[in-house]
């Protein structure tokens, strides 16, 4: 494992060295805000961030390295004063908790320290549950003194005034540290180390994908299948449902791959989203959030007797009191918690039809950003880490909603440029869980965290694919053909569901479908007409694996091809914003 060297200890204070998950907690108990105990004994720490702040991350660096970049920069000066009044913040502190870890095991391990002043106990034994530990990594007793490739300083408490939102996410490439100011959210603490890794892998010939990855056999045959999403779109579902006689999860958000499918991870465990989650929905997720030995963040909690709900959604006044003393100190009003609380103001008067609760009356619905963050070794059936099949199987999914949805349930990519070209749009439909934002979005790979120029991903990508030649590339729709969630509702549209793209997938991974190629975007989809696909056609409708047969059938076909002309112009648009090499728009888009 190739290493550089940082400094052992930064600063001159006293350090917690790789407490223990119990020291941790008792940690977090006295010195964390806004931090309850639930039921099964794990602890749910309710943050003044409800996500990462994108807008307020940046990466160190000129003007002219803009072209380097997709991330927006700050000058050099202004991060080092800055930097500088965060070592002053930790200094008067006097304590610092290391966590000494990897990300991912074998010989593609990448040393990571992460320091957390002590009001970050929580986001220590979060990050410390996804971390492979030393002793596992380097093998044996450890002797010598760890020397990290990156770092992460994570001071939850320390605003910084003059900056948007009083935060400061700073990414320093050149000597392989973020620094964190201000938010208190776990995402933070591992996006600071995986945002770095992207630049690292990339830098030794690989790619980092936002993606989860499974293991699945059937019979004598075992395959890792690789599946990208941005949020939203089913990614942790899809990793963590069945196909195959087995399927073991194997990571949940990030993955590196290399020349010829090699794939190396990431991470220790998994760090879900919980909001809606049931047992009957994601069965192994909601079991191990449920475990003693998960970090919860964002959840409610019943405060008399401990249990997790996470379905909740609007809060009555008498919960609402709960929790003021948490409301507090995540930044609502106390004027407005106590006009609310006494009945004053009613839930109906400050939260809109659709369900969005106007300014500074947030804490009347629970927000649905809630996440588990919890160990391999709690979730059921997991697989040996060290012992991965090669990748064969590599996918994106496009949770396509709206009254221009039509992207087919599968679609098979026919060449590297093409499922280059697909990747690189990262589509979907957004839909915020608060419901304020709507409509088609994409983002290259689906990946924020890739702190290089944009098109590099593309490049790579093709390279790394051309190489993988008994790999399956492929894209799925986990949203809707016609329409949106409304629709379905009044029969005018059809809804992808769980047991749609489980099936599917099967199909797909035991090589039993038989595939056509779509006359308007050139990609393969599944043949409805075909007699090798009728045991499919028993669990999936015709209409989803061929959309333009719903659309005929409702009389709708000229809006179909209004769609198909508007995607090509999009995305076209859209590749030739970031140069894209012209060869992968035209697998992607056509001439």
């Amino acid at each position: 494992m190739e290493k550089i060297k940082l400094s052992a200890w930064p600063y001159e204070v006293s350090y917690i060295e790789n407490p223990t998950q119990d020291e941790l907690r008792l940690l977090t108990l006295k010195h964390t805000p806004a931090v309850i105990k639930t039921k099964q004994g794990s602890l749910v720490k309710v943050s003044r961030n409800k996500n990462r702040v994108a807008k307020y991350t940046y990466v160190i660096g000129n003007k002219e390295d803009a072209s380097k970049r997709s991330m927006q920069l700050i000058d050099p000066s202004i991060a080092k004063d800055l930097i500088k009044r965060q070592a002053a913040y930790i200094q008067h502190k006097g304590e610092l908790i290391a966590i000494d870890g990897y990300l991912g095991i074998g010989k593609r391990a990448v040393g990571v320290q992460w320091l957390y002043t002590l009001e970050g106990a929580n986001i220590a034994g979060m990050q410390q549950t996804l971390s492979f530990p030393r002793e596992q990594v380097e093998g044996g007793k450890i002797h010598a003194p760890f020397q990290p490739t990156l770092r992460v300083i994570y001071t939850p408490d320390f605003s910084v005034d003059e900056m948007p939102g009083r935060q400061a996410v700073l990414v320093d490439l050149e000597n392989w540290t973020t620094y964190i100011m201000g938010p208190d959210y776990f995402g933070e603490s591992k996006k600071g180390a995986l945002r770095m890794l992207n630049e690292w892998v990339y830098q030794k010939g690989g790619m980092v994908l936002h993606a989860g990855a499974k293991a699945v056999h059937f019979g004598d045959t075992k395959i890792t299948m690789t599946i990208m999403g941005e949020s939203g779109t089913g990614k942790t579902t899809t990793t963590f449902s069945k196909q195959g006689e087995v399927t073991q999860p194997i990571q949940d958000d990030m993955v590196c791959i290399w020349p010829e499918g090699e794939m190396s991870i990431t991470e220790n465990g998994c760090f879900a989203k919980t909001e809606g989650l049931t047992a009957q929905s994601e069965p192994v997720i909601y079991e191990s959030s449920l475990d003693s030995r998960a970090w919860l963040e964002n959840i409610y909690v019943d405060r008399n007797t401990g249990e997790v709900d996470f379905l909740k959604g609007k809060m009555s006044p008498e919960e609402v009191e709960s929790y003021r003393n948490e409301f507090v100190l995540t930044g609502s009003k106390a004027e407005n918690l106590d006009r609310y609380i006494s009945g004053n103001v009613r839930f109906e008067e400050v939260v809109e039809v659709n369900g969005v609760p106007k300014e500074g009356w947030d804490f009347t619905t629970w927000t649905q950003n809630g996440r588990s963050i919890v160990p391999m070794s709690a979730i059921r059936n997991a697989p040996d880490l060290r012992n991965i099949p090669s990748v064969k199987s590599m996918g994106i999914l496009n949770r396509d909603e709206g009254k221009d949805a039509a992207t087919p349930i599968l679609v098979r990519f026919s060449s590297p440029e093409q499922a280059s070209g697909y990747f690189m749009l990262g589509e979907t439909s957004k839909t915020s869980a608060a419901g304020k934002e709507r409509g088609k979005m994409r983002s290259p790979f689906t990946q924020p965290f890739f702190p290089g120029s944009h098109p590099l991903q593309a490049k790579r990508f093709r390279e790394l694919a051309s190489t993988m030649k008994d790999v399956t590339l492929w894209m799925m729709n986990t949203g809707c053909v016609g329409g949106d969630g409304e629709d379905v509702k009044k029969g005018k549209a059809l809804k992808v569901k769980i047991l749609h793209s489980s099936s599917i997938l099967e199909a797909l991974v035991t090589g039993q479908l038989r595939w056509k190629r779509d006359p308007d975007f050139g990609y393969e989809i599944v043949d409805p007409e075909a007699k090798e696909n009728l045991k499919l056609l028993e669990k999936v409708p015709a209409e989803l694996l061929e959309p333009k047969r719903f659309y005929q059938k409702t009389g709708r076909l000229e809006e179909y091809f209004n769609w198909v002309t508007q995607m090509k112009k999009e995305r076209r648009e859209y590749l030739n914003k970031y140069q894209v090499d012209p060869s992968i728009v035209k697998a992607t888009c056509g001439e």
